[in-house]
């Protein structure tokens, strides 16, 4: 069943946000940490913390999962291209990533997906994008209204493992 808490509708400061990276990712990391933190907001960090190369599914589900669990309110994961981290944390239960490469669908995701993880690449996008990106996802709000009823189903969904 889908949590449509209040607290979902409406941006929060100080909230707990996972970021997790892999090697290919972690250049975005550190920067998109700073931002977090001066944004008044606290960053869980999952790892990892170079450039040493490491299996992504490894640091995006416990990322994720701090997420599903409410340990944190939203999550990032940044990683080459962004898809793998997408795929993966989308295989938790509870998680709706949204994957961008420009501000607009960070935005929408959140509005109209209520998402809840949001991707990057590093090799795709870099710092000043990722950090627009990133703002605009911890900003937005979810809609709710017609946006709602398509969350659910997509929550119907997962529950019944896409049958």
């Amino acid at each position: 069943m889908l949590r449509c808490r209040d607290e979902h509708r409406r941006p929060a400061m100080g909230m707990r946000i996972a970021i997790a990276a892999d090697h290919a990712g972690f250049p975005l990391k550190v920067p998109i940490i700073e931002w977090l933190e001066a944004a008044g907001h606290e960053a869980v960090d999952f790892g990892t913390d170079g450039t040493d190369p490491v299996d992504y599914p490894d640091v995006i589900a416990p990322a994720a999962r701090a997420v599903a669990a409410g340990d944190c309110r939203l999550g990032i994961v940044l990683g080459g291209s962004g898809t793998g981290e997408q795929i993966v944390a989308n295989k938790i239960r509870g998680i709706r990533c949204v994957e961008a490469t420009e501000p607009v669908t960070a935005l929408l995701g959140r509005e109209h997906n209520d998402a809840n993880v949001l991707a990057m690449g590093a090799r795709i996008i870099g710092p000043e994008l990722a950090l627009a990106c990133v703002a605009a996802f911890v900003t937005a709000e979810f809609q709710g209204g017609r946006h709602a009823r398509r969350v659910e189903k997509i929550a119907q969904l997962e529950a019944s493992g896409g049958a």
